[in-house]
């Protein structure tokens, strides 16, 4: 028998007595499985002081939990690392998000991606600028235009569902872009 399978075989005995009240068999297994089990936690938290606060909630669980343990579906160590594991998910998902822990200073070095309102009263107009050049566009170049630029058809695709050949649809567009180049400069 190797030493780590021992110390499994150890571990499910030690719970087996712990399910009884033994406190010995408590103290036993904390001491066995306490740096793995705080280990996990660790993995999952960054916060020592969080994952030693996790691994006491996992102990008391153990506590109460002990008779519920069943080793011919797994190890103790297996049973204990799976509600250590998920005592700190619940831990993480409980803690505010980290910019909400962030000092209130920091928020002023924060940059701000979003376009200022000049910039978006610019954009408008350039889009509402953009919109009457395409109008005065026939409708054929118009809808080509649109649809491959805006859509992000190609050209074959283009040529597939009007019927028309490629090389037409390449003309049509490419003269299009030409009168709303025209327009824009304007």
């Amino acid at each position: 028998m190797t030493e780590r399978s021992g110390a499994v075989e150890n571990a499910d005995r030690m719970l087996a007595r712990v399910a009884l009240g033994d406190r010995q068999a408590f103290e036993s297994l904390y001491q066995t499985t306490s740096a793995t089990l705080l280990g996990i936690c660790m993995r999952l938290l960054a916060d020592r002081a969080e994952a030693e606060d996790v691994l006491q909630e996992v102990y008391v669980a153990a506590w109460g939990k002990a008779a519920q343990f069943d080793a011919s579906r797994a190890s103790a160590l297996t049973w204990l690392g799976t509600i250590a594991r998920h005592r700190a998910i619940d831990r993480l998902r409980a803690l505010p998000a980290a910019a909400n822990r962030a000092p209130i200073e920091a928020i002023e070095a924060t940059p701000d991606d979003a376009p200022s309102p000049a910039a978006r009263a610019e954009a408008a107009g350039e889009h509402a600028r953009l919109d009457d050049c395409l109008d005065q566009l026939e409708p054929r170049r118009q809808t080509l235009i649109r649809t491959a630029f805006f859509d992000g058809a190609t050209y074959e695709e283009l040529a597939g569902r009007s019927g028309s050949p490629l090389g037409s649809i390449k003309s049509w567009i490419r003269r299009g872009l030409a009168q709303l180049k025209a327009c824009l400069e304007q």
